[in-house]
């Protein structure tokens, strides 16, 4: 019933960025019906004329009630149903008649805004394209000859040549010809690790080189790239994303037939049968209308909604709307990203195995931290990091360079040294036993080899650190009865030393944003209603396509923030938990407040 949210606004924003709040229409509907309403109450207290007080009335209703009116017409014409909002008119016009204006213009003027706030949660989830699209460079560095030419993405063709210093965004899809670099793939593949790519290598738009300078073939045009390809999933997937009807708008389809038909026959039956005077059961019937209105029941929903919502957002979680609160209940999976998720997305130095010994550790990590000082790289950053922690101070480097996607060389106090993930120095003897190295790939990590001009002084390992309360958290969704996957771009080994550590059931590693999509699907249809958890671009699409989309906060892309239905503020992975039982419990109370209204009314019209 989600097309009758349609409240005229078309296709303008809901509230326009960098307006006042009032210069924005459905404010300004609020504010003024809300002052008529007042002002009306205030007449009627000061017992001015009545007519005055009526007309009062009349124009908060109208100016509230317009829309409402415009959806009521559509669900009626376009499909057929006789919604709440047919209900609310109803009673509105019956108030009136009978002498109620102020029920009149309440009814309207609540209404209104209970369906302001469920359109405005849906307005914050479109913004998430926009910030998407601004993931890909606009303009690109095309080859002519030996000169190079600056051109807009989408007049570069398919096998052109497209320059790609360090630092830039690779600005199309295509395949490295000359050069070599490491490339940052978090936006695309989630991995937390740069790759390193030399000729023959795909490249994606939307990276970020980090040290090299290389030329790349195009291979796809700009609107056929992988980013562009996530764009459109992400619109494709808000577009079908489950519309779950809520429970209210259930009850209502049901309930506002029924009032209508029963105010007919208490109009129709007692005259034409009994000979009873018209006029009062007509008064009665439109009496029954008012009382029937589904306000209550249909107000305090959105009112239980919203301090889920409240409280949700004190203990740091952010909730986009209601049919949230509601779908969450019904999760029979929750899908997990790795890096950044279960991972807390920042590399850390693990271990050291000194493997000479004319060196101490602490020595090993000035060596390497004084070499990797002036680089960017997130393996860099590890080693620096670590020494900072530990006071270990930097050596001055002379000869520096930088060799993009193997490592580093340098010389310090006249011996040249290097930190890479090969031998840098001809001559110098690098005996390593392949098991030692398949022992560090099989745990995930990242290998660093650092040495002299002589010999390999030491290993040096980073790796992502598992969040400390993960595995606590998967057993307590297991002990819900709630399955758990973990869809990886990473490699398989990472996967499942990871996900063996915190006790996963299914792991698919070395998946793109499509691959997590199909997945998603094939895990919706094995388990039932399926929750993601991620924080990455790539996880954008698989966000929007699950029941509900959970992300990363603080730590996630702003994609990813804006696709999600739940942002989790303190990265706190441990909310999970918390957040089912906060959808029990509140559909529970709802369920109650339905009960309820539904019995008093029952009651009334006896």
């Amino acid at each position: 019933d989600h097309d009758s949210h349609d409240h005229g606004h078309g296709d303008e924003e809901l509230l326009a960025e960098g307006k006042p709040l009032i210069a924005n229409r459905p404010i300004q509907i609020i504010v003024a019906s809300g002052i008529l309403f007042a002002a009306g109450h205030i007449l009627e207290f000061l017992s001015f004329n009545s007519t005055i007080v009526t007309l009062v009335f009349m124009c908060a209703a109208i100016i509230a009630g317009y829309e409402i009116a415009g959806m009521a017409y559509n669900s009626l014409v376009k499909r057929h149903t006789v919604g709440p909002a047919m209900l609310m008119c109803i009673a509105c016009v019956a108030s009136f008649i009978i002498g109620h204006p102020e029920e009149g213009a309440a009814v309207t003027f609540l209404y209104y805004i209970a369906e302001f706030l469920e359109d405005y949660a849906e307005h914050r989830a479109k913004r998430s394209i926009k910030s998407l699209v601004e993931i890909a460079p606009e303009t690109a560095r095309v080859k002519v000859g030996d000169s190079e030419v600056e051109k807009n993405v989408d007049d570069v063709n398919i096998g052109d040549i497209v320059i790609v210093k360090p630092g830039d965004k690779v600005p199309l899809d295509g395949n490295v010809i000359s050069g070599s670099s490491s490339i940052n793939q978090a936006s695309i593949t989630g991995e937390s690790v740069p790759v390193h790519k030399e000729v023959g290598d795909e490249v994606f738009s939307g990276t970020v080189n980090e040290d090299g300078y290389f030329e790349m073939v195009v291979t796809k045009k700009a609107k056929d790239s992988v980013i562009s390809k996530i764009v459109t999933l992400v619109k494709r997937s808000q577009l079908n994303r489950s519309e779950t009807e809520s429970l209210v708008e259930k009850v209502a389809k049901y309930y506002t037939p029924v009032m209508m038909v029963a105010a007919f026959c208490v109009a129709v039956i007692p005259p034409a049968l009994l000979g009873q005077p018209l006029v009062d059961w007509v008064y009665k019937a439109l009496s029954l209308l008012v009382i029937s209105c589904p306000c209550a029941f249909l107000i305090s929903t959105p009112v239980g909604m919203v301090s889920a919502i409240t409280s949700a957002t004190r203990n740091g979680v952010l909730i986009k709307g209601s049919t949230y609160v509601e779908e969450m209940k019904d999760i029979k999976a929750v899908i997990f990203d790795k890096t950044g998720t279960l991972t807390e997305g920042k590399l850390e130095l693990s271990e050291i195995e000194v493997l000479s010994d004319s060196v101490s550790e602490e020595e090993v990590v000035k060596i390497a931290a004084s070499l990797e000082h002036e680089s960017s790289h997130p393996i860099a950053q590890a080693i620096v990091n670590y020494a900072l922690m530990n006071d270990i101070g930097f050596e001055e480097i002379d000869d520096f360079k930088n060799v993009p996607g193997k490592g580093i060389i340098g010389v310090i106090e006249g011996e040249q040294y290097y930190a890479a993930n090969e031998s840098l120095i001809e001559g110098s003897s690098f005996e390593i036993s392949n098991d030692d190295v398949n022992k560090f790939s099989a745990e995930g990590k990242t290998i660093i080899f650092v040495g002299n001009s002589k010999e390999l002084l030491a290993i040096i390992t980073v790796s992502d650190k598992i969040r400390d309360n993960a595995a606590e958290v998967i057993s307590d969704l297991n002990n819900q009865g709630v399955q758990t996957v973990m869809l990886t771009g990473d490699n398989k080994l990472a996967a499942h030393n990871v996900a063996d550590q915190i006790g996963i059931k299914y792991v698919y590693s070395n998946l793109m944003p499509e691959d997590k999509l199909n997945l998603l699907d094939t895990i919706r249809n094995k388990f039932g209603d399926v929750a993601m958890v991620g924080d990455g671009i790539n996880d954008a699409p698989a966000l929007a396509r699950s029941n509900i989309g959970i992300a990363m906060g603080a730590a996630g892309s702003d994609v990813a923030i804006e696709t999600a239905d739940v942002a989790l503020m303190q990265d706190d992975i441990s909310k999970l938990p918390y957040l089912f039982s906060l959808s029990r419990k509140t559909m529970s109370i709802i369920k109650q407040n339905i009960t309820v209204a539904i019995a008093v009314k029952l009651l009334c019209v006896v």
